[in-house]
């Protein structure tokens, strides 16, 4: 089979007895040796060119001094997520990154204008939409971390309110009867041995108190009116 690659060189030396087809075998003719030294060099130049479509294996450092472009997918060893080197940091170190050190499970994940599930965006993670309707208290000075409490209505705080009222003087006005023994007098006063007067109360007049009280009121309604300045944003909780 003709070498026609570097990557069927072999790494016997006795095995390569061609190039390209060209015989090199102990007693070639000599007039293909040159013939096979320019096949050799044409080869080894496609494989710098990347024209011959071989696959370059390096046992040792590559060491590479110029600009380097990449094409195709290239792959290199994924590090640990605490390495701090120079080392090629692949897609999957950065995901790993991502999902052991900046949104472990308990991270809340916050978006000003995208509602879509964190999963979907980052490829990991479970995730539930968090504190809807809710602002975030750090923990601490009497607030345990996953209580929840407040209103978004104004409380009422306990008070109390005084009047005044204003009673005008006024009167009342009347009549008075006294009959004695059938006959009406027209005084109040007593006379002496007509016995004992029968007393009938008359109409009682009526007047107006000209009593007022007033108790203004002054304020809005507390529905909604206990929110603090706010920006609504997207929340969600990885749970897993």
């Amino acid at each position: 089979m003709a070498k026609n690659k570097v990557s069927e060189w072999s790494a016997t030396a006795a095995n390569n007895t061609d190039v390209g087809g060209i015989d090199i075998a102990e007693g070639c003719a000599p007039s293909g040796i040159n013939n096979a030294i320019r096949e050799i060099m044409a080869q080894i130049k496609d494989q710098q060119a990347g024209t011959d479509g071989d696959n370059l294996t390096v046992g040792g450092n590559l060491v590479v001094t110029g600009t380097t472009t990449l094409t195709g997918v290239p792959t290199a060893p994924t590090a640990a997520t605490n390495v701090n080197n120079t080392q090629i940091a692949t897609t999957a170190f950065i995901k790993n990154i991502l999902n052991e050190i900046i949104y472990p499970v308990g991270s809340i994940y916050t978006s000003a204008t995208i509602s879509t599930n964190p999963n979907t965006l980052l490829g990991f993670g479970t995730w539930a939409a968090f504190g809807e309707g809710r602002v975030l208290v750090g923990n601490g000075g009497g607030f345990s971390a996953g209580a929840t409490g407040g209103s978004a209505d104004a409380v009422v705080v306990s008070h109390s309110h005084t009047a005044s009222v204003s009673d005008p003087s006024h009167t009342h006005s009347g009549t008075l009867g006294i009959a004695y023994g059938g006959s009406h007098g027209g005084s109040a006063g007593f006379e002496e041995g007509r016995g004992n007067p029968d007393w009938t109360a008359g109409a009682v007049g009526t007047s107006a108190t000209g009593i007022s009280v007033s108790n203004s009121t002054t304020g809005v309604s507390g529905t909604n009116a206990n929110l603090q300045p706010y920006v609504v944003v997207y929340m969600w909780n990885r749970t897993a």
